[in-house]
């Protein structure tokens, strides 16, 4: 396996770098938090604008026709900056439609979806422990139409988007389904959020629904080891830009006549943040690879969801360990990176629960890809 970026890739680093950079400062980011929707609405447009909001998306269908590799490089770069704006629940609901929906379902949402002018969402995560494919709610079909009945639980930006895509089981198995959250039978009620997201919990009673895909579980599938290592590239990109912050901090202040930089026991912090990073890095894009070309990713998605929530945790909270007081100072900016690290790790379901995920994989036979 070769994980060097492309010339493409590397253009896309550095354009979204530069973008997130020119949006996504404190100051900028402090404004958006106090806005009534909490996410960077200009930033939207620009991400839309450049091209890099649909750079995942078939090209027939206003995207740039990319990859996955991409995507995950963009998630990178504004996990670095933690910059308020839904990414991957937008574009990974919308590579779902592209990638199962009808050709009216895909000619209607994914232009749209492509050039931001219509918000997608993603409701995969329920009340109790996390458990990956099976969905409590369920969808049947009545009178030739689909009806959707349960509960999901904080989904992202459910007050913004337009189409919510949620996963139901059905008598012949896991499926997603289409929901509009204006229409009778939805019910999304604000639940409390870490970062710049308003999640809600949304309730559906006989939610009329309309089906992305094939009833047997493979779409449910597809979509989850895509958001999972969209989760990874994210928490990646929040360590990377903690441990930024915390040299140039370390930098700066002096202690005893030396920089903090160059005591003994912030150096072998720091030194445990890189161990983490590069163990998030590696496992990350050997899923990308994987999945990127076609192969049998075996335990690597999961692999990499685990080491991207147990060690993003430990990166996150040895930053913010060596900044001091000022770490847990709201006015000072690395406190989001934390929030975003702890919010991030407890997406579909925490560390134990990856554990217990990859132990049953294991005992099943699945093949470890090394």
């Amino acid at each position: 396996m070769d994980f060097t970026f492309s010339e493409e890739q590397e253009a896309v680093r550095g354009l979204a770098a530069d973008v997130f950079a020119a949006k996504s400062r404190p100051e900028r980011i402090k404004d958006v938090e106090s806005s009534a929707d909490r996410i960077d609405r200009e930033l939207w447009r620009e991400l839309a604008t450049t091209g890099l909001l649909g750079i995942a998306l078939p090209e027939n269908l206003g995207g740039g026709g990319m990859g996955l590799a991409e995507l995950y490089v963009l998630l990178e770069e504004q996990g670095r900056t933690v910059a308020p704006v839904p990414v991957w629940p937008h574009v990974l609901g919308a590579l779902a439609i592209a990638e199962f929906g009808t050709p009216d379902q895909r000619d209607a949402l994914v232009p749209a979806a492509a050039d931001g002018s219509l918000i997608v969402t993603v409701g995969l995560e329920e009340f109790g422990p996390y458990v990956a494919g099976e969905p409590a709610t369920t969808a049947r079909e009545v009178d030739g139409r689909w009806q959707v009945h349960g509960a999901k639980a904080a989904v992202p930006v459910a007050n913004l988007a337009e189409r919510l895509l949620v996963s139901a089981t059905t008598d012949s198995g896991p499926a997603l389904f289409l929901v509009d959250p204006g229409t009778a039978g939805v019910t999304a009620q604000q639940a409390e959020s870490t970062t710049h997201e308003i999640c809600a919990n949304v309730t559906f009673a006989e939610a009329p629904a309309e089906p992305i895909g094939p009833a047997d579980g493979t779409a449910v599938r597809w979509l989850l080891e895509r958001v999972e290592l969209a989760v990874a590239a994210l928490q990646l990109g929040v360590g990377e830009g903690a441990v930024s912050q915390a040299v140039t901090y370390l930098n700066g202040r002096s202690q005893f006549g030396r920089p903090l930089a160059t005591f003994q026991a912030v150096t072998h912090q720091l030194a445990d943040c890189y161990i983490d990073l590069e163990a998030m890095r590696v496992t990350l894009w050997q899923a990308v690879w994987l999945l990127a070309s076609g192969e049998d990713p075996g335990t690597a998605v999961l692999v990499a969801k685990w080491w991207a929530t147990d060690g993003g945790q430990r990166v996150v909270h040895r930053t913010q360990h060596v900044h001091g007081g000022i770490g847990v100072d709201t006015d000072y900016p690395v406190h989001r990176h934390l929030l975003w690290g702890k919010q991030l790790a407890a997406t579909l379901g925490g560390a134990g629960s990856d554990l217990a995920r990859l132990g049953a994989q294991l005992a099943a036979g699945v093949e470890v890809v090394a």
